[in-house]
């Protein structure tokens, strides 16, 4: 029985249109789009859409700094999105902005309709203003020194070096980061949409439960929703001078921009069906639709709080999503992108050098699944991937049996396998479930590994039976004939496996082996292939090494703030380098590697008998059984209290011997030597964690 189409509307995040696409977001792209190939693999209707986050203060001021017009400077970066777009084989069905006669009708219309619901409240706020600018200041344009630490040249809403969170106002010695000049404070009435009112909340809380969002994100929601001081309004208005979406019934008023760029995703649809003829209403009012969102951790607040609450209480045809997709970041050797330190990837020069996109999106995919973990990038592990997978096990299954078709079979292929060329196809068609399943599920890591498993097996096969060396003994035609038959035929079924990862490739496949990827469940054999052309080359060392130049090869970046603000800055610097001299010497990310990081969770914890400053605990990370540690740690914590925590524990740590027994680790935790915060700090990581997980 078939099962019934889906119909899917599908969007990444919105990319805020003031600069170039970096490698987050070819990432995200390439999750989403992998997905979306799946899916239309699979014969279900798929609208996949996304646009320009074309709005905001850093839009407005970038645009008056080069003199042009705010519009100019967002087709300006919209005209460059189609070379990183194509260049990744990422196919959006639409691609719209923020900025659109769709985006000002609806976001009007559903703030209309959440301010006739109740859900719209008017307030009066004291805000910094800048005298030189004329302007109400966003809180990352104003800074000052932190009113919980005293650290220099801090944002208006938080504290880089302490972590204190605050409003603007609290800044002592505050300054605008546009002109320098000393904000004076103003009265604005600003419009807030009441995320704190009970039927939103209620509303919220069953909407974050179920299979729509992944476990660590559910968890990090419920946190948000029972946190003792509730959820707080949301401020969804800015004055004038503002590049956005005016406010109907606010003169002056104008749509913050993170109110209308959500609103973006049905902007983009809706102009997608103007130009199907089709009716977007009556799409998404379907009970069959499904709603689904791609985005990074780091905008989960308002894509699982405000997001689906907006569009709950602004009603039909509006509809809530039926799932967020929640990824990490994309890190380099473990450490966070930089172009100053030489650890950013840029997509373009990646393209430009000549690098096969879809080295990068088989790299992506090996790496990606479906929790919310950082993807890292090696060159060490990328080059390793791409040459061992793709061309060493991969490809190197038809380059190795495709000459021999066509030379001397006039590239008719066999059906007659044998049993054990049989077995193999059988055993690669039963893959097929499976695999399915993990794309579907978005664990691509596992999808890769099962396929190269399979591919393994094949080339087994094609060794064992080595069709070189039966091309050379007479009457082993057949033989020569069949072996090569199976192989191509395998090869078939592991390329349209890997298509959704790497289309242009299974592109080049299909006209050499005249078949065809359309659909996930075809099983024809092949019948008649052409002259084998290569279809995949290694990477080659040097054009990783100049992905990355050297970073003193990179002119260091300009300074956000008047000269004077960064001597000052760097003065200080200097004083806190000369407070740090008790740091422990640089080591290598390697030296790094090293140490096996685990989240553990506390089994038991117990006084031990006759050790002044042991607590004995059982952890388990894991494994079939906990690891009995001993932790200095009994100043500070009532054993009871330990039960049932999570933690992060040393586990490649060598065990030791002690009186009082066998130590099979070490428990991490802070402490400040100079006496001034007494006490220890076991770590605690964030909700979602569980036993076993690796800190990297």
């Amino acid at each position: 029985m078939t099962a019934p189409q889906r119909k899917l509307f599908v969007t990444t995040a919105l990319p805020y249109a003031n600069a170039p696409f970096h490698i987050g977001h070819i990432m995200e792209y390439t999750q989403a789009d992998i997905w979306v190939r799946y899916q239309r693999m699979r014969g279900h209707e798929v609208h996949f859409v996304c646009a320009d986050d074309a709005h905001g203060a850093p839009i407005m001021l970038k645009a008056e700094a080069e003199g042009i017009t705010p519009q100019a400077l967002v087709a300006g970066i919209a005209a460059g999105r189609p070379q990183y777009l194509d260049g990744f084989h990422i196919h959006f069905d639409n691609w719209h902005s923020t900025d659109s006669a769709e985006n000002v009708e609806l976001s009007q219309d559903i703030y209309v309709r959440l301010r006739d619901a109740g859900f719209i409240d008017r307030k009066v706020i004291e805000q910094f203003f800048d005298p030189v600018k004329s302007m109400f200041l966003p809180d990352r344009y104003i800074k000052g020194e932190c009113p919980r630490c005293g650290a220099k040249d801090q944002y208006g809403d938080n504290c880089e070096s302490c972590g204190a969170v605050y409003a603007p106002t609290e800044l002592k010695n505050p300054y605008s980061a546009l002109s320098g000049a000393t904000p004076v404070i103003k009265q604005s009435e600003h419009f807030f949409f009441r995320l704190s009112d009970p039927r939103c909340v209620e509303f919220l809380r069953g909407w974050t439960q179920g299979e729509r969002l992944q476990p660590q994100i559910a968890n990090k929601a419920n946190e948000w929703l029972e946190s003792g001081d509730g959820l707080a309004d949301w401020d969804i208005s800015r004055d004038e001078p503002y590049f956005g979406i005016p406010i109907p019934d606010a003169p002056g008023k104008y749509f913050y921009v993170w109110l209308d760029a959500p609103i973006g995703y049905l902007a983009s649809l809706k102009n997608h069906f103007h130009k199907l003829g089709g009716d977007m209403a009556a799409f998404l009012a379907d009970k069959q639709t499904e709603q689904i969102h791609f985005i990074g951790k780091d905008i989960v607040y308002f894509h699982c709080l405000f997001w689906p609450a907006m569009l709950h209480f602004a009603g039909k045809p509006y509809k809530v999503p039926d799932n967020v997709f929640v990824h990490g970041f994309m890190t380099v050797s473990g450490e966070k992108m930089s172009k100053s330190r030489g650890t950013g990837i840029s997509p373009l020069r990646y393209l430009e050098l000549g690098m096969n996109a879809e080295w990068m999106r088989y790299y992506i995919a090996a790496k990606l699944n479906a929790n919310v973990e950082d993807v890292d990038f090696t060159s060490e592990d990328f080059l390793a991937r791409v040459n061992s997978d793709l061309i060493g096990k991969y490809v190197n299954i038809a380059s190795r049996c495709a000459g021999f078709v066509t030379k001397r079979f006039g590239g008719q292929v066999s059906t007659d396998f044998g049993d054990d060329g049989a077995a193999l196809l059988a055993s690669i068609a039963a893959a097929s479930g499976p695999v399915g399943d993990f794309l579907e599920g978005r664990e691509y890591s596992k999808a890769i590994r099962e396929i190269m498993a399979l591919a393994d097996r094949t080339n087994e096969y094609v060794n064992a039976n080595a069709p070189w060396e039966l091309a050379k003994l007479a009457g082993r035609e057949a033989d020569l004939h069949r072996v090569c038959s199976v192989a191509l035929n395998a090869f078939v079924r592991l390329t349209r496996m890997l298509a959704p990862v790497m289309p242009a490739v299974a592109g080049k496949v299909a006209r050499l082996l005249n078949c065809d990827f359309s659909r996930w469940d075809d099983t024809r054999l092949l019948a008649t292939i052409n002259p084998y052309e290569h279809l995949m080359t290694r990477v080659d060392p040097k054009q990783l090494e100049a992905l990355f130049p050297p970073p003193e090869n990179i002119p260091p970046a300009a300074p956000e703030q008047p000269q004077r603000h960064s001597q000052h800055q760097t003065h200080e610097a200097v004083e806190e380098a000369k407070k740090a001299d008790d740091f422990e010497p640089f080591i290598s990310i390697d030296d790094f590697g090293k140490v096996d990081l685990r989240i553990a969770k506390i089994v038991s914890a117990e006084h031990v008998e006759g050790a002044a400053k042991l607590l004995k605990l059982q952890l388990d990370i894991g494994e079939p059984k906990p690891r009995q540690v001993f932790a200095g740690i009994k100043s500070a914590y009532d054993p009871a209290t330990l039960v049932g925590r999570m933690t992060v524990m040393v586990a490649n740590l060598a065990p030791r011997k002690m009186k009082f027994g066998m130590s099979e680790g070490m428990v991490l935790a802070a402490s400040d030597d100079s006496g001034t915060t007494p006490g220890l700090f076991i770590l605690s990581p964030d909700s979602g964690a569980t036993p076993g997980m690796r800190v990297k």
